[in-house]
């Protein structure tokens, strides 16, 4: 994953000139589009997309339209990717930032039920009962 972000973030402070800054950390930066990340994940977790989409809860064509870059989908559905994918919360983090959607946040309940599913390997369903015992809005 390179570099850490708070490192990247502390030598953007102390450089003279963003030229010399993006030179030294364009490898670091987040370049892949949303398909490509997604295929990156499929391959380096050794999954195949009809079994993430399906334990995705996802419409055979809708999840087949997300991993061929045709349309983003909305956070909970990239969430229900994540949990099928069995991503841990840093690659769930970047997955999320690559769509240009907001990270997960413990102090928001929904988040913390999310993060807690992708912690404990928890599944869709699982997470989705879980969210609903606490009157939140599920993953879909």
């Amino acid at each position: 994953m390179g570099k850490d972000t708070s490192e990247i973030v502390k030598e953007l402070g102390l450089c003279s000139d963003f030229h010399t800054f993006y030179k030294e950390n364009q490898e670091h930066m987040l370049s892949a589009s949303l398909a490509q990340l997604l295929d990156d994940l499929l391959k380096q977790k050794k999954m195949k997309k009809s079994q993430v989409i399906k334990d995705a809860e996802l419409s055979e064509v809708y999840g087949y339209q997300i991993f061929s870059g045709v349309r983003i989908p909305e956070r909970k559905k990239l969430l229900c990717l994540a949990v099928s994918m069995h991503l841990n919360i840093e690659e769930a983090q970047i997955l999320l930032k690559c769509a240009g959607y907001s990270q997960l946040y413990v102090k928001l309940p929904f988040d913390s039920v999310v993060l807690y599913g992708l912690c404990k390997g928890m599944s869709v369903v699982e997470i989705n009962e879980l969210l609903y015992q606490y009157d939140l809005e599920t993953l879909g």
